[in-house]
């Protein structure tokens, strides 16, 4: 017995030691949320070295490694290992900081490596030549999402408030909706002075609502868009009424876009609807007031961080001499370099940007959401700020992420990317997608999304638990191309049928069966690989409200099916029913899953939805 209790003890004590022993050999993240890695620290021998390190935040970031001295020779082939992601690359040298006779050469690797989780991670570095050290940066060229942590308490006790969940269960409930990129832009629809956005030889997406950026078009000549921007008056009531018939629940227009162009009534800057065009109306108020009557919540997009005409350089000059004596990377994409205004970032931020978000939260006392973009090189601070206004004026508003360091209601996965089924959301989250491949009006883009195309994204999105917001791209006239309508209006017609699969289901325990998760990856990805899915009678993706699961199929199998996922063990089943069908089916659960005869049953072109009851 005594024995048995000193073995206990020794054990105890060695495991403590052994603990307090990688706790003082493991690196910690710090308060710019770097790991320094030093080759002095590291465990093995010359050529391969090993470390252990603290990651607070997990995120993409970047691997750099550090060099005493002015290095003239390149680094050669190195290899990294870490979070389960293998680097080969020769990293190409970024800076050489320092005076000289100290001087330190700086080269990153061209890819990054993206840590799922916080916790204990280690690193493998493998390189012929002597190194000093690696960092481990975040990726600044998109914010990591989160911040310091001085803000912290503060948005939490509004995003939990009342007003705020009341408005997210809405959203949770209301699945679909649209979205409408439209302004000065789709009068050129992606076309300048002849040629189209593919062809000029500058960065940035090929997307027609960079118009400005692509071609970098002076402020004063793009201006001179707004003198013939005339949209047809019918514009709201027909775009109200589309949204109404394809099932859409919310609207959400660019009411403006980086290009800094306002399509509502400002007074703090007259490139507007009212002041600058002969449409001489509030149009965004018309919108708003048209799905209104229409049944529909509403809102609004904002660029905040991005106004090629009103906001400078996006602050990018003032980043890029911070970030260049650390060494890290600075990049410009979507800021107004070629003829940026005269103010400051901040002071447009101060003069236009705020003062037209709460100009907004005033005219539209029901806006449900709104929806910012463009953070950029907006600091922490401002984000919360803009966070912080739209809670003082309506708590009632949703903000999406992208306002800035995680202080969003909800997540966003991306523009046209759809996250994985076993990818963790810290939120709820929403996809915005295109029906072709451009956000707002491009004239030569006829790569229209079937409708088997876009219902699969909004019944994949649904099984993950997310909402989906449908774009479409209205011309200058304000016509919607008509196979983008057709698309959302067939849509309309099978949630006519299955919306009961959609509006206000949750997650159930099993997302799908049959074929692989296939991973929407980027509005350029999509352009760029087309859509080659096929599906199968052995396919089913699944929804679920209460005691209830939705079983969705995109074919008509003509004979019987299996679901395999309704083994027994998942639950007993006590009724299936056919939605939009009053036919009794025959089916029979076993221990292999549910089997359902669906012989002779009617079945559209887009497939059905069995409702799946199981015993409470």
């Amino acid at each position: 017995m005594i024995r048995t209790i000193i073995r206990s003890v020794v054990s105890l004590i060695l495991l403590c030691v052994m603990s307090c022993s990688e706790q003082k050999h493991t690196i910690s993240q710090d308060d710019k949320f770097w790991v320094v890695l030093n080759s002095e620290a590291a465990q093995g021998k010359e050529g391969e070295w090993s470390w252990k390190f603290q990651l607070d935040r997990p995120g993409d970031y970047n691997i750099q490694i550090l060099r005493l001295g002015k290095q003239d020779a390149a680094l050669g082939e190195v290899s990294i290992e870490s979070a389960g992601v293998v680097l080969e690359e020769r990293p190409e040298t970024i800076f050489v900081l320092g005076e000289p006779g100290q001087e330190e050469t700086i080269s990153q690797f061209s890819k990054t490596i993206k840590f799922e989780n916080a916790g204990i991670h280690a690193l493998t570095l493998k390189s012929d030549l002597p190194i000093d050290k690696i960092r481990i940066t975040p990726q600044y060229s998109k914010n990591l999402g989160f911040g310091t942590d001085t803000y912290y308490d503060d948005w939490l006790k509004m995003h939990t408030s009342p007003e705020k969940q009341k408005a997210l269960d809405w959203f949770k409930e209301a699945k679909f909706g649209m979205f409408i990129h439209w302004g000065l832009y789709s009068q050129a629809g992606g076309i300048w002075k002849g040629e189209r956005m593919e062809e000029v030889n500058t960065t940035g997406p090929k997307v027609s609502e960079w118009l400005m950026y692509k071609f970098e078009i002076p402020r004063d000549e793009y201006a001179e868009l707004a003198k013939t921007f005339n949209p047809d008056k019918s514009f709201a009531q027909n775009i109200a009424k589309l949204a109404k018939d394809a099932g859409m629940k919310y609207v959400v227009i660019t009411s403006k876009h980086h290009d800094g162009f306002a399509l509502f009534d400002s007074k703090v800057s007259e490139f507007d609807m009212v002041d600058a065009t002969p449409y001489n109306a509030d149009v965004v108020k018309e919108l708003y007031e048209a799905c209104l009557a229409e049944g529909l919540a509403f809102g609004v997009y904002y660029s905040h961080g991005n106004d090629w005409y009103d906001g400078a350089d996006g602050n990018f000059m003032n980043v890029k001499k911070g970030n260049d004596s650390l060494g890290i990377l600075s990049h410009a994409n979507g800021k107004n370099l070629w003829d940026p205004s005269p103010n400051t970032h901040a002071e447009y931020i101060a003069q236009k940007a705020l003062p037209q978000v709460c100009e907004l939260l005033d005219a539209l006392p029901e806006l449900r959401l709104i929806w910012f973009d463009g953070d950029g090189y907006i600091t922490e601070k401002q984000a919360f700020e803009f966070y912080k206004t739209v809670y003082n004026i309506n708590p009632n508003v949703l903000v999406n992420r992208r306002v800035g360091f995680d202080f969003g209601d909800y997540l966003d996965a991306g523009d046209n990317k759809i996250p994985s089924a076993s990818e963790k959301m810290t939120k709820y989250f929403e996809t915005c997608g295109t029906t072709n491949n451009s956000w707002a009006y491009k004239s030569y883009d006829n790569d229209w999304k079937s409708t088997k195309e876009l219902l699969y994204y909004l019944v994949d999105i649904a099984s993950k638990g997310g909402n989906f917001l449908l774009n479409i791209g209205p011309d200058g006239e304000g016509r919607v191309p008509e196979q983008s309508a057709q698309g959302l209006l067939e849509i309309g017609d099978w949630l006519k049928t299955n919306g009961d699969a959609i509006y206000g289901t949750t997650r159930w325990k099993i997302t799908r069966e049959g074929n692989e998760d296939g991973l929407l990856g980027g509005t350029e990805h999509r352009a760029k690989k087309g859509f080659s899915r096929s599906f199968s009678a052995n396919d089913f993706w699944f929804t679920s409200k209460a005691n209830t699961v939705f079983a969705i199929s995109f074919v008509n199998p003509k004979s019987q099916v299996e679901i395999k996922s309704f083994q027994l063990t998942n639950g007993k089943v006590e009724n299936v029913r056919l939605l939009g069908d009053t036919s009794e089916l025959k089916w029979k659960q076993g221990k292999d899953g549910l089997v359902v005869d669906l012989t002779d049953i009617q079945i559209g072109p887009d497939g059905y939805v069995l409702e799946i009851t199981l015993e409470k």
